[in-house]
């Protein structure tokens, strides 16, 4: 699906969707407590129905391993890997698009260790084992899905555990957000500063009420918007949340000259925006994982500003955009990213004409409404 953008003010308040992040933990944690129904305001997407499958495909008695279909989903695959290895000694992992070319070494390392097999082949990953109570090394920078998954899994095991973080853990708050769902549902773990979690073994997950908040990797994009110069509140989010994406509020009203994207990967296509209509270079670093996201996040990001007329200056781990020429309009290839598509049609918003989205579609992935509250904001936009 193509959309085309024909520049216009967009005014009025926004309340961003459901936290995807929250919402993928609250999920996995209510399952295994059987009170998926007692979880309030869940998100809806791509993503969350890749989980919500999955995890009833885990839990459904069946003869051999269960097959599960992540879709797209990194947080899903990584999340679900070892709860398969506890719950039905394997799983056969299914991905789309770029998903099955995401880094899985740090499980690949462990499992070399704990003599469970694993096959990766084409888009399908098979693993075969039990997980085991022991210590569990994994690095801290390559994702924090990685912890996380591990975190949901080894509290089921019969024993005591640990996990140590080889090299600094990055994307902390979302391991935040990992415990307190935890804590919630019942599950106990000691987080010794980010660098060891010791996890009890022998334990249940507790059915409990839970309310998924709003997401503020999602109000980067209409924060983006504010910093654009558009009249647009953005409403019921937690300033006092664990989501580390809530930076985007201070920084649409002044964005540093360097952003460190270690612990906000996400923010780098609505921040990239901002940089786009501030005057000087703005320099997003620390960014080497984005080149493994539904996209190579940090060359889409830089197409898309380039086809805005915006310069840009790329490497491995960095983004350089220097703002301030006037955005012009044309075609924007969205990447098949979610992320880029959003932030491609903000800044359309301030081209000197109409601008032609290539492959809308994508925002199904994470905020499948995006396009609605666009258009009940003022936006234009025409799908072809």
């Amino acid at each position: 699906m193509d959309i085309r953008i024909t520049p216009h003010p967009l005014h009025g308040d926004v309340t961003p969707p459901p936290s995807k992040s929250l919402s993928h933990r609250a999920l996995i944690a209510a399952t295994l407590a059987g009170s998926v129904d007692r979880i309030v305001n869940l998100a809806e997407s791509q993503d969350i129905a890749a989980t919500r499958r999955c995890m009833e495909a885990l839990l459904t008695p069946s003869d051999g391993f269960p097959c599960l279909n992540c879709g797209e989903s990194g947080s899903t695959l990584r999340f679900l890997i070892p709860l398969a290895l506890v719950l039905r000694g394997g799983a056969k992992f299914v991905g789309h698009g770029r998903l099955m070319e995401r880094p899985m070494e740090p499980y690949f390392d462990i499992f070399r260790a704990k003599n469970i097999h694993f096959e990766k082949s084409g888009n399908e990953l098979t693993v075969t084992g039990r997980l085991t109570p022991g210590v569990y090394k994994l690095p801290g920078d390559v994702s924090s899905q990685f912890v996380t998954g591990l975190l949901y899994a080894l509290p089921l095991t019969d024993g005591d555990s640990e996990i140590d973080v080889t090299s600094p853990l990055q994307s902390r708050e979302y391991v935040t957000m990992t415990l307190d769902v935890l804590k919630r549902f019942g599950v106990s773990v000691e987080n010794h500063g980010f660098s060891r979690f010791t996890v009890p073994g022998n334990q249940r997950y507790v059915p409990a009420n839970f309310t998924v908040e709003a997401d503020w990797s999602q109000a980067g994009f209409w924060y983006a918007a504010r910093a654009l110069g558009h009249d647009v509140a953005v409403l019921g989010l937690d300033p006092a949340s664990p989501q580390g994406d809530k930076l985007a509020a201070a920084y649409s009203e002044a964005l540093p000259d360097a952003v460190d994207l270690s612990q906000i990967p996400d923010l780098l296509p609505p921040l990239a925006a901002m940089a786009a209509v501030k005057a000087g270079t703005t320099r997003f670093v620390n960014a080497a994982r984005l080149r493994m996201k539904e996209s190579d996040r940090i060359a889409a990001t830089a197409n898309m500003l380039r086809a805005f007329g915006i310069a840009c200056e790329e490497g491995p781990d960095f983004l350089a955009v220097t703002g301030g020429a006037p955005l012009r309009s044309g075609a924007v290839d969205g990447a098949g990213d979610h992320r880029i598509v959003m932030a491609a049609a903000i800044l359309a918003t301030a081209a000197d004409g109409p601008v032609t989205i290539l492959g809308a579609e994508a925002v199904n992935k994470s905020y499948p409404t995006f396009f609605d509250e666009f258009r009940r904001l003022g936006g234009i936009a025409d799908v072809l």
